[in-house]
């Protein structure tokens, strides 16, 4: 089961432990990215452009449930 994202109005919260600030994402994604290599090789990706992004788990840090994570509104989103 995917979690959504947060919106503007929404937030996640741990239905087991109450949680609401400490997550562990797994995403999988789709990038473009400009690198740019100095003279020694080193890189630094300069520009990136998601192509495709999709959340395949959300795990609460502090109980470690993987099922209980859920979008609830935000302090104040509704006015």
């Amino acid at each position: 089961m995917t979690v959504p994202l947060p919106t503007a109005t929404t937030r996640w919260r741990c239905a087991l432990c109450g949680n609401l600030t400490r997550f562990d994402v797994t995403r999988s994604s789709r990038v473009v990215e400009y690198v740019h290599l100095d003279l020694a090789g080193e890189p630094a990706v300069e520009e990136r452009e998601v192509l495709d992004e999709s959340i395949e788990s959300v795990r609460c840090r502090w109980c470690n449930a993987v099922d209980q994570v859920e979008l609830v509104d935000r302090p104040g989103a509704g006015s």
